[in-house]
């Protein structure tokens, strides 16, 4: 397994929100569905290094990581694209992806190769290059966001909710590239949008009040009773 999570407790402050959570990722694309306040982002944290568990283990590549750094849980190969998208609008495409790349060891001797595939994948941002990232759209940002990730050539890549706040064209194209992606890199995607993620991952967990409720292929999620009924809307 690339990422191994067992019964990861965590919170904040006096306040519960992760209950036991066990889940894992190998060479595949699983995704975490939930309402809002089911823990999907405080387990994306937690694996982050941005909270500290109070209980079990996360084992990245064999190796523990929980209470670990962020930024040393970068440079071990984990790459996050948060919720805010978190970019520099007052420079370039250019330099907020040679930003993803710049200060981390597996990414930088391959930099160029890396964007060479990231402009691939999103040919928008090679027409868009020496833009100010502040002038794009929503949806444009979010692919220098997803781009600026890849730069840093991770093994695994971590998405907090990449539809939120796009139109639903836009949520179609980012799920196609993701689908495209996940040929060659694990990915670990926490989503609402149930019915376009399961297009473009393997497997998939429901999280409900910090807890997994329910684990299965993306073919048989599409099927499951509460699924459809709590999450597809049918």
């Amino acid at each position: 397994m690339i990422l191994d999570v067992k019964k990861l407790e965590a919170g904040y402050g006096k306040l519960r929100v992760l209950d036991g959570i066990s889940l894992s990722v190998g060479k595949e694309s699983v995704g975490l569905f939930g309402p809002n306040g089911a823990g999907k982002t405080t387990i994306i944290n937690a694996i982050m290094g941005i909270v500290k568990p109070w209980g079990g283990t996360i084992e990245f590549e064999g190796t523990r990581m929980e209470g670990m750094a962020t930024h040393l849980v970068a440079r071990a190969g984990i790459a996050l694209v948060p919720q805010e998208r978190e970019l520099f609008p007052g420079m370039s495409v250019a330099d907020n992806l040679e930003l993803g790349a710049a200060w981390v060891p597996r990414g930088k001797p391959i930099m160029a190769r890396q964007l060479e595939t990231v402009l691939e994948l999103f040919p928008i941002l090679k027409e868009r290059y020496r833009q100010y990232v502040g002038t794009m759209s929503g949806g444009q940002q979010r692919m220098v966001a997803i781009g600026r990730a890849l730069m840093a050539n991770p093994a695994l890549l971590i998405l907090d909710e990449p539809s939120l706040g796009l139109q639903p064209s836009i949520v179609a194209e980012v799920f196609d590239r993701l689908a495209l992606l996940k040929k060659d890199i694990s990915i670990l995607v926490t989503e609402q949008n149930v019915r376009e993620s399961l297009r473009a991952i393997d497997r998939g967990y429901v999280i409900e009040n910090g807890a997994v409720v329910l684990e299965d292929t993306a073919a048989g999620l599409a099927v499951n009773p509460h699924v459809v009924s709590a999450y597809l809307g049918i």
